[in-house]
């Protein structure tokens, strides 16, 4: 937990204020694939300067193509038609490039002012009032294949790939069934003994998603806001609330874009589209430090 918090940090739920208005009854979505997308995008990206000196993390060019355009696409072509977005950083280009660039969907966006103070927990935490339904939760620094996107519209799903160095994050175990065991949160050396990366994706269900934001409720009213909203879902896992059924991302190609290596290796993962059988390497090659 931490120590001291800034008050401005604190929601204003848990100063005694008001808080903003609730939106969890504005919709009324059926049962089907899930049409909706949360993507965080608050964060400054640090790790990628200095381009991102003066640019949202989301904008940087893979081979000329902003990540967060080839995101677009992706939902577009998967059959997404709402798009919920928390911004911080630099989000004036996030929200002029979206105006322009996102013909087809439905944009909302989140403030999280807080984003250089705080972790994805609190993203993901500020976005509570403004989703109710079944959504496909992303992070902003992700490029894959569209497909891979398809697979997880359905409702409580996990995006994995096969651990490798240099991955580094969150990992899983899985079951012969593809059912998620146990998550080990943040970098680990010794997280390759569980098998699986997570790549940051992940499919909720209504019901899924209320719990989830009663866990968040619980952390973050207790201060600790600078958690990974991974803590959430592997608590929820050994809990018994929560049931994620793996979906592997091996299948096509993928990178998560951290630095700039992550950048190098997405240069050459995303060289030529992909062959004729619908997928290509999807691991992330590895380029020495100075080569």
């Amino acid at each position: 937990m931490v120590a001291h918090m800034d008050r401005a940090i604190i929601p204003a739920e848990y100063r005694g204020e008001q808080a903003l208005p609730s939106r969890w009854d504005l919709c009324n979505i059926t049962d089907g694939l899930i049409t909706t997308a949360l993507l965080l995008a608050a964060g400054s990206g640090s790790r990628l300067q200095p381009l991102t000196d003066n640019c949202p993390k989301c904008l940087t060019e893979v081979h000329g193509i902003p990540i967060l355009k080839r995101l677009v696409s992706c939902l577009v072509e998967e059959g997404f038609k709402r798009l919920v977005v928390v911004v911080g950083y630099l989000d004036a280009q996030i929200r002029d490039y979206l105006e322009l660039h996102a013909s087809g969907l439905e944009i909302e966006f989140v403030d999280c002012r807080e984003y250089a103070t705080t972790n994805n927990i609190y993203s993901l935490w500020r976005a509570r009032n403004y989703i109710r339904e079944p959504f496909v939760l992303i992070e902003s620094d992700l490029v894959f294949d569209s497909h891979l996107l398809g697979q997880m519209r359905v409702r409580d799903r996990i995006a994995v790939a096969r651990f490798q160095t240099p991955l580094l994050g969150t990992t899983v175990s899985i079951n012969e069934f593809g059912r998620v065991l146990s998550f080990r949160v943040g970098s680990d050396p010794g997280a390759s003994e569980l098998g699986h990366k997570t790549v940051n994706v992940y499919s909720l269900s209504k019901a899924t998603w209320l719990q989830v934001v009663r866990r968040l409720d619980e952390r973050i009213a207790a201060g600790r806001v600078h958690d990974y909203y991974e803590v959430v879902f592997a608590d929820m896992v050994t809990d018994g609330l929560l049931a994620l059924q793996s979906v592997h991302f091996d299948e096509g190609r993928w990178c998560e874009i951290d630095t700039l290596e992550d950048l190098r290796s997405a240069e050459h993962i995303f060289l030529d589209p992909p062959n004729g059988h619908g997928a290509r390497m999807a691991s992330r090659p590895y380029f020495p430090r100075g080569s």
